[in-house]
């Protein structure tokens, strides 16, 4: 079995036997010498047989309907002195007060290693947190720099070239009202000229006549 099975089985025996109360909790994880004899210990007292068993109850409850899982053998549960759940991969050991300092399962497994929440089931935040980063480091490699952003943003050249041309053709229409207006003033000024200027003296053309005449006479 994977062994983050076997440690959310036995996360879920710890659960129960705090839910009941029981006291001088202590989990153990056996060398890997005896491995092949167990994984892990969870040791807990009760203060009389009623708790030793309702603790041995809720242990089987929560193994068996939470996660289907059944335990290998049952010892002691009618003494209620000693009661031993077990599970082949952990062992439950609720005890009395008197058999837990009798028997001293802390003592004799000396080698093994005290368990903490903490250690039977580590938190995951900081391995999201590293997926995070990576994450957001693929994405802002993806995504254009900033700089570029800033000299090339989207949608800004077309709306500039807009206005520029509409400006443009601004500025050429004036132009021609401007060239339009000056072709007008320079008609009328021509005008205005040809009107002062003195109409032609015929009297030199009169004289001219007469004295043809007189020369044919």
């Amino acid at each position: 079995m994977p062994i983050s099975d076997v440690r959310k089985q036995v996360s879920v025996a710890l659960g129960a036997v705090e839910s009941r109360k029981a006291e001088d909790i202590s989990l153990l994880q056996l060398p890997t010498e005896s491995s092949t004899f167990t994984d892990y210990f969870l040791i807990c007292s009760g203060h009389n047989p009623a708790q030793v068993q309702a603790i041995a109850d809720e242990v089987d409850e929560r193994l068996s309907k939470g996660l289907g899982v059944e335990p290998n053998a049952r010892e002691g549960y009618e003494l209620a002195e000693w009661i031993l759940l077990d599970y082949v991969d952990f062992v439950v050991h609720i005890f009395n007060a008197q058999r837990r300092a009798y028997y001293d399962l802390e003592r004799l497994w000396k080698s093994a290693h005290r368990l903490t929440t903490a250690e039977l089931l580590p938190s995951d935040k900081p391995a999201k947190k590293a997926a995070k980063k990576v994450a957001a480091k693929k994405a802002a490699g993806k995504a254009p720099s900033t700089r570029a952003a800033a000299k090339k943003p989207a949608g800004v050249s077309s709306r500039t070239s807009g206005k520029k041309t509409a400006h443009g053709k601004k500025a050429a229409s004036k132009s021609t009202k401007k060239s339009a207006t000056g072709a007008s003033v320079a008609k009328k000024a021509a005008k205005r000229v040809s009107a002062k200027k003195p109409a032609a003296k015929k009297t030199p053309a009169k004289r001219t006549a007469k004295k043809s005449r007189g020369q044919r006479k």
